[in-house]
């Protein structure tokens, strides 16, 4: 009887999480979770609230409560992160709900105190993400366009090698985008392709304790990697400094802990878009969910990689085998080098199916037999979480939860349901309809501030 009453009281708070592209099967650990993080009348409440931002008289509305009232209990919310409060750039607050993940299951753990039970939200975690299989399968693997992506290690790159710039910069006939002549070893690396970037264009940053390494270290399961080191930026890092959930930085601080993960061979695994980026963790192999899951799900490919990959020189390769124990997916081995003289010699090769091109590996390699090179097509990234939105939400078949945010009144419900029957025809069709919105005509519309707000 108590779960069935615990499930009953949480119901409409799964069913709105859901609604939007990343949401959270039901499960009975999934309703235990939520009771350890909202109280049941908050449940009720939350379930209540838009997808895209809104201010406190439109929750003021939602909920029946005068707006003093309802700002109150925004701000508790937000002071434990369970949502976001964020201010528009022509004045006033906004709100917004963020998805568990990437969202308020980190923000429940970055933070080290007693405003959750922690220890039992990292057991909770443990078993619905990594044992229970439904949640991080849906998560990473739902669709075609990944909710996060790797950065590439810039060290790894080939100083003399590297043509920076941004995507209006690269330039045809074979020039790199620094203007000089682009051999065929130049690696054109752009803006939004380097973790550094990301902190030094950021309107605010902040630094919070790694959500994956803290669960696991209530398991006695962590690695020695270290905890305070997960950074997220712009609006969302204004809400969690602000409330304590995250800790503000400037940018020379941030270019440190960069090089500090650098160094302990950390990956860079932050948000799916060019533009405003709200995340970037540090991620090990063994801890990481976005790690643990191109593992897991790797035929699937659950993460963007990079536009790279390593490159043997199998000339200089010793076989000594510390690119792939550097490697965080596995990507790496070693094979016989089919030398006559040396039967038993061996040399590195990469698996590019599950190569995240993250350039770990190259660091790593102490004869120096490792280089980046570019993938033979770039991968796509979308403009900003709007477009990477509209994206998972037509692969997943909830577009019409985007399109109908407000469906309290009748007509929108019956329009909802009339876009929610095309979504159910078979998923090659649905498959072609994302592919139509990943054109440029696209991007150069969602890059009008008509079509595009930060986090809507």
């Amino acid at each position: 009887m108590a779960h069935r009453t615990l499930k009953n009281g949480y119901s409409s708070l799964v069913e709105r999480l859901n609604r939007f592209p990343q949401g959270a099967p039901p499960s009975e650990l999934l309703f235990r979770i939520l009771s350890v993080l909202f109280s049941e009348k908050e449940a009720a409440l939350v379930a209540l609230l838009p997808l895209r931002p809104f201010d406190a008289a439109t929750a003021a509305r939602l909920w029946k409560l005068n707006e003093s009232e309802a700002i109150r209990l925004l701000e508790d919310l937000a002071s434990r992160g369970m949502i976001l409060d964020m201010e528009r750039d022509e004045g006033g607050r906004v709100f917004t709900l963020p998805p568990p993940m990437a969202g308020f299951f980190e923000f429940s753990m970055m933070r080290v105190g007693d405003r959750h039970d922690q220890r039992l939200l990292a057991e909770l975690y443990y078993q619905y993400l990594n044992v229970e299989e439904d949640f991080v399968r849906c998560l990473f693997a739902g669709g075609e366009t990944e909710l996060g992506r790797v950065f590439v290690n810039e060290r790894a790159l080939a100083e003399g090698a590297l043509a920076v710039g941004t995507e209006a910069d690269r330039a045809p006939a074979g020039r790199g985008s620094s203007g000089r002549a682009a051999g065929p070893d130049t690696l054109q690396v752009l803006d939004y392709e380097r973790a550094s970037e990301v902190i030094r264009s950021a309107t605010h940053r902040g630094v919070g304790t790694c959500y994956c390494r803290h669960k696991m270290s209530h398991l006695g399961k962590a690695c020695d990697a270290p905890l305070d080191i997960c950074m997220t930026f712009n609006g969302v890092a204004s809400s969690l400094v602000k409330h304590g959930v995250a800790r503000g930085v400037d940018v020379a601080e941030g270019l440190d802990l960069l090089d500090e993960a650098v160094e302990r061979g950390l990956v860079q695994f932050g948000e799916n878009v060019r533009e405003s980026v709200s995340f970037v963790c540090n991620c090990c192999g063994c801890c990481c969910e976005a790690l643990l899951a191109a593992k897991r799900f790797a035929v699937l490919n659950p993460v963007a990689t990079t536009n790279y990959l390593p490159a043997v020189a199998s000339a200089s390769c010793t076989g000594c085998g510390k690119c792939a124990e550097a490697c965080p997916v596995e990507a790496m081995g070693l094979v016989s080098a089919s030398d006559p003289k040396a039967p038993r010699r061996k040399k590195a090769r990469v698996d590019e199916s599950l190569c995240l091109g993250c350039g770990v590996c190259v660091r790593a390699c102490p004869a120096g037999a490792l280089s980046l090179a570019a993938r033979g097509a770039r991968i796509l990234t979308p403009v900003n979480s709007a477009h990477r939105a509209v994206l998972m939400a037509i692969e997943r078949g909830k577009l019409q939860n985007l399109v109908f945010d407000n469906q309290a009144l009748a007509s929108h419900r019956a329009m909802a349901a009339v876009l929610g029957v095309i979504l159910s025809l078979p998923p090659a069709k649905r498959l072609m309809a994302s592919r139509q919105m990943k054109s440029r005509y696209l991007e150069r519309l969602l890059s009008r501030k008509a079509f595009i707000r930060e986090g809507a």
